[in-house]
């Protein structure tokens, strides 16, 4: 993660689950980046974010960040799942990100997508780490 270093990291969230262990492996000295966790209701949000070479949000709210709160060259990074009324699909209903996918992606070096962006690495590291629990609790009982 060395490429990171001296990165301005802006974390849209301030809970336990993302924004607090994000910030804590980004200010890590083998990672050395600059890091600013912003509440979703902050005050002038955009003046943060538009600051940021990474942006990660975690607000699940549709469509919350969108470009003119970014700057070219960004890499985002969207915890979001919220769905939207779609009356086009089968179900009428669609699953958006906390970014403004479309908006953002003509803007970004990269972007992770809603659906297929961190859902599905968020579901593998948990298997994993639940095998390793069971491992664990398996030589502990042994």
């Amino acid at each position: 993660m060395s490429s990171q270093s001296n990165q301005n990291v802006v974390i849209v969230n301030v809970d336990n689950l993302v924004g607090m262990p994000l910030a804590s492996i980004f200010v890590r000295e083998d990672v050395g980046a600059n890091v600013t966790l912003c509440h979703p209701s902050t005050p002038d949000l955009s003046n943060y974010t538009r600051r940021a070479d990474i942006l990660v949000v975690s607000v699940n709210k549709p469509r919350f960040i969108s470009a003119d709160m970014v700057k070219e060259g960004v890499i985002a990074i969207d915890f979001g799942a919220n769905y939207i009324e779609d009356s086009a699909g089968k179900t009428k209903k669609r699953l958006v990100g906390d970014i403004d996918f479309e908006g953002v992606k003509e803007k970004a070096e990269a972007i992770t997508p809603v659906p297929g962006g961190v859902g599905p690495m968020t579901i593998t590291m948990l298997l994993c780490n639940t095998i390793k629990a069971a491992e664990i609790m398996h030589h502990i009982q042994s």
